[in-house]
């Protein structure tokens, strides 16, 4: 996927985020001017309710901006009604959460497999058990989220969220329900992953070491860059 761009893979001008409240306008995000190149890696710092999420929501497509344009692999998001960006997601885009969101009643192989079933890929399983095998899961597949630890599970993310290879990759706070040690670990395999698939890495996180370890990090406060 990601050899078919070069250059700026998401594009915004004057982005910004307001929602209407008992006591007036409440603007999240203001002005948000930002140019990402394929393959970078970004790190989104900044205290709670500074507007990170909201910010990687709007990129992503799972919300609307209120003013402004997103642009991602030459596509406008914000010219698409819903079904549109669910289409830009599911060609371009991976996710990663803190709390790993798999389904607690498929193995960790058919979790993997999901979304290259739904997008009939025949060759879903040999893809996932290939990765997750790259994650040091081979021991694992069979065995359900609740049949996990939290950095096993956190690497069936990783392998589902890189199995269909997305362009983009947004990890939120992918450390964040680790210790030290297997957050390390994890960290690792998302740098790893995102070198050999050079896929454009963009991270929310209060981590500065994780931060540090990107290319450039882009510091939010009040919704403003600071």
């Amino acid at each position: 996927m990601q050899s078919q761009y070069s250059g700026t893979i998401i594009l915004t001008e004057n982005l910004g985020k307001s929602v209407k409240t008992s006591s007036g306008t409440l603007h999240i995000l203001l002005e948000i001017d930002l140019q990402i190149y394929v393959g970078e890696s970004i790190a989104i710092v900044g205290e709670s309710g500074s507007g990170k999420s909201t910010l990687i929501s709007l990129l992503a497509g799972l919300d609307t901006p209120t003013t402004g344009s997103i642009m991602l692999a030459g596509k406008s998001l914000t010219k698409m009604d819903e079904d549109g960006r669910a289409a830009i997601r599911n060609q371009y885009i991976g996710f990663v959460f803190q709390s790993f969101q798999l389904l607690q009643g498929l193995t960790a192989l058919e979790n993997v497999m999901l979304p290259l079933e739904l997008r009939n890929d025949k060759n879903a399983r040999n893809a996932a058990t290939a990765l997750l095998e790259r994650v040091g899961l081979s021991e694992r597949l069979t065995h359900t989220p609740k049949q996990l630890s939290g950095g096993e599970q956190q690497r069936v993310a990783l392998a589902r969220a890189f199995v269909t290879k997305p362009a983009i990759l947004f990890a939120d706070e992918p450390t964040g329900n680790l210790d030290s040690k297997t957050g390390a670990t994890i960290v690792d395999l998302l740098f790893e992953l995102n070198t050999e698939n050079r896929t454009t890495l963009i991270l929310v996180t209060h981590d500065q070491s994780l931060a540090m370890r990107c290319q450039r990090t882009i510091k939010l406060s009040a919704g403003k860059f600071a």
